[in-house]
């Protein structure tokens, strides 16, 4: 029999229901109100810094994060090409220009020593990313950053609750941003945040985030004349979906144990089939799987055909990441070509995300393994 497996679900428990429903219930302060404080100071203790920025996305603050450093024309921003788009194009929304560094094939986070080589005196910042709940080699790309007195943004929207060192991701940089999006360890459904230790730079993402606006009161229950005093933006969080980040905190640590307990059990009963290869984090590496990805070894043509084959057989699998740099806009764009980041392009030519989710069965993770299993079988 057929199973219909997708590659996550979100969890949720009546708790969240109750947190939201208060909110609509008592009719008033759906926008800025309490609940939005309280996301963001529980967030940034959990991550282990000082302050919290709520936005609506991920994206928005990956260009909120820009905005309040301070990043502009004529700047040069180091990130990965492994990623998802938005990464790449935030340097963009503020006039600079992102530029490739090649990924290490462990974290698949960026590669310090390609990163150093790409350093010109135009280099403001650098953005590595946390692939898929893992920490990059983030210790290493920190010091980089103060060698070269470069902004450090870590992109840790896939990786909330991760560790280095035992050391929490979104700790180590300048600032950090989060996603809350629908497949993440946590979801809001849409949701962001920029988290810092840097008084002033949570000051001007608080700006950015809200029209640039100085708000000395609640600007929807409040007669007072407020200042904008820079370029701004309506980025903000709504009431309604901080409450539901509120409920879905109070459950990180189950959810990422359940998530652990279930990527054991699939690396468990893939890392022995032939043509396969599973993610083995290392000692120093807490990974909480937000996603799973396994890597085929046999190169993209045999990948590909795996990938139809489990969705033939009701399991959703995708390619997370096809490289950037590849797409028609940055290839039209920027010139770039295949070729031009040759690790990158070799990882992405072979990784592949199956289901993970915390609520996955010992049942359907079998039916994964199994199908695989057949898959390699019928190819000899």
């Amino acid at each position: 029999m057929i199973m219909d497996i997708p590659l996550f679900k979100i969890y949720w428990d009546e708790n969240d229901v109750s947190r939201v429903s208060s909110v609509i219930e008592r009719g008033m302060h759906w926008a800025i109100g309490p609940e939005v404080s309280e996301y963001e100071r529980v967030v940034a203790d959990y991550v282990g810094v000082k302050y919290g920025v709520a936005v609506n996305s991920g994206t928005s603050a990956l260009h909120v994060a820009l905005a309040a450093h301070g990043i502009g024309k004529g700047d040069e921003v180091i990130v990965p090409s492994f990623t998802f788009i938005a990464t790449a194009n935030s340097p963009l929304f503020m006039g600079a220009k992102p530029v490739f560094a090649e990924i290490e094939e462990e974290t698949y986070g960026l590669d310090p020593r390609d990163v150093e080589t790409r350093i010109t005196p135009r280099t403001k910042a650098i953005i590595p990313v946390h692939y898929g709940g893992s920490a990059c080699r983030i210790q290493e790309l920190r010091e980089v950053a103060r060698r070269h007195n470069l902004i450090l943004i870590e992109d840790a929207a896939e990786s909330l609750g991760a560790m280095a060192g035992g050391k929490k991701v979104g700790s180590f940089g300048d600032s950090t941003i989060l996603s809350f999006c629908a497949s993440k360890v946590i979801s809001t459904g849409e949701g962001g945040m920029v988290v810092t230790d840097s008084k002033d730079t949570y000051q001007k993402a608080r700006l950015v985030s809200s029209h640039g606006r100085v708000d000395t009161s609640n600007y929807f229950s409040s007669s007072d004349r407020m200042e904008y005093v820079t370029l701004g933006y309506n980025f903000r969080m709504s009431s309604m979906t901080a409450a539901l980040g509120v409920s879905q905190m109070q459950k990180i640590a189950k959810l990422i144990r359940m998530r652990q307990d279930n990527a054991a059990y699939l690396t468990k009963r893939l890392s022995v089939i032939e043509g396969i290869k599973t993610q083995c984090p290392s000692p120093d590496v807490f990974h909480v799987y937000q996603l799973y990805t396994i890597r085929v070894t046999r190169g993209q043509a045999v990948r590909d055909m795996l990938r139809e084959y489990l969705v033939q057989h009701g399991i959703m699998a995708r390619v997370y990441f096809d490289p950037v740099h590849l797409t028609r806009f940055y290839r039209d764009s920027f010139g770039y070509r295949e070729g031009d980041l040759p690790v990158t392009e070799r990882a992405a030519s072979e990784v592949l995300t199956l289901p993970m989710f915390p609520t996955l069965t010992k049942n359907e993770m079998d039916y994964i393994v199994e199908t695989t299993a057949a898959f390699f079988a019928e190819k000899g």
